[in-house]
């Protein structure tokens, strides 16, 4: 779920970006900050989400191994 959440954080990025030099409505620069901030907070979640999956499958298989590259 950390690509879904990148590439969401992506799209908002550049629309914003969009919006601020086509000097689109204020109501879209908001709905785009928003986008992007609310991004982080589930980039953040999927993140913490991962890791504790990881150290779970790690406690009941102890043979499994993930690189981290």
């Amino acid at each position: 779920m950390v690509p879904v959440a990148l590439a969401g954080l992506i799209a908002f990025a550049v629309a914003g970006v969009v919006v601020v030099l086509a000097d689109g409505p204020s109501e879209w620069r908001w709905i785009c900050l928003s986008g992007f901030l609310w991004g982080i907070v589930g980039l953040i979640t999927m993140l913490r989400h991962d890791a504790g999956r990881r150290r779970r499958r790690a406690l009941t298989h102890p043979e499994f191994r993930v690189d981290p590259s």
